[in-house]
């Protein structure tokens, strides 16, 4: 099965850096460590009306902005945590634990990619890039284990871009960033890319399968949100010759072939 081609169409090369700061001591590798299902994909609005508190995060908004090419990419910095922390609050309606700002602020493991306006992050994507026998029980069915026991996979586990910045190609930029990193010669191991999405969340939906991600499986009561219960998706993009395992084809595979001998 060949690699879908956008992907080799598309290159963004590293993330450009900022002048010196303290995040320039963060390794630029970025391997990443496991992480459990509290990775949400959603683009959250605040309204007045809503009953949750949101930082106020009118500060990153700017009509002055018009185009990818005025951003900057860099990996987020211990020195960024109160700002990520005040976007995630706003952008996605679970509260993450405190340990999880500081890894992805710090933790060299972590694929942790901003997008920068004049000096404001208006866009982020954490990801993590772990072992194929290290993805989760509900997930084990995205790679053959016999196939690829030695294999890595990528894990998206937050992408949001503010408001007035959404739909002018952010999110799209930070996601083919990470793509060009995990395909590069040597990340060729890396055999899928792999998220989990609320099955409400239709824009999310649609960004990452207009990006040629496919749904993979049904994950009911996979989400808390408001102490409510709700369903989920897992959503896979095949990379570096990967592909789904061969038993999911394999009873359609052998009526074709059987009809095709007998006709």
């Amino acid at each position: 099965m060949e690699d879908n081609p956008v992907y080799k169409r598309r290159s963004h090369g590293e993330p450009s850096r900022l002048p010196l700061t303290d995040c320039d001591a963060i390794p630029r590798k970025r391997r990443t460590l496991g992480l459990q299902k509290d990775a949400l994909l959603w683009w959250y609005s605040a309204s007045k009306d809503s009953t949750r508190d949101h930082h106020d995060t009118s500060q990153y908004l700017s009509p002055l902005f018009t185009s990818t090419a005025d951003l900057q990419l860099r990996f987020l910095c211990p020195s960024d945590l109160d700002q990520v922390k005040d976007l995630c609050k706003e952008w996605f309606p679970i509260q993450y634990p405190e340990a999880w700002y500081r890894d992805i602020t710090s933790d060299p493991r972590f694929y942790s990619l901003a997008a920068v306006y004049q000096s404001k992050l208006v866009g982020l994507l954490i990801a993590e890039v772990k072992q194929s026998d290290a993805i989760n029980k509900e997930d084990k069915g995205i790679l053959d284990g016999r196939m690829y026991s030695n294999c890595t996979v990528g894990y998206i586990l937050s992408l949001g871009v503010c408001s007035s910045f959404r739909r002018q190609g952010v999110a799209s930029l930070l996601l083919d960033s990470f793509l060009n990193h995990v395909t590069q010669s040597e990340n060729q191991i890396c055999k899928a890319i792999y998220l989990h999405v609320l099955t409400m969340n239709s824009a999310a939906i649609r960004f990452y399968e207009k990006h040629y991600f496919r749904l993979h499986s049904f994950l009911p009561y996979y989400y808390s949100v408001d102490g409510k219960c709700k369903d989920g998706f897992t959503y896979v993009l095949y990379i570096n010759g990967g592909h789904p395992p061969w038993g999911l084809l394999y009873p359609f595979l052998k009526k074709i072939l059987k009809y095709r001998f007998i006709y």
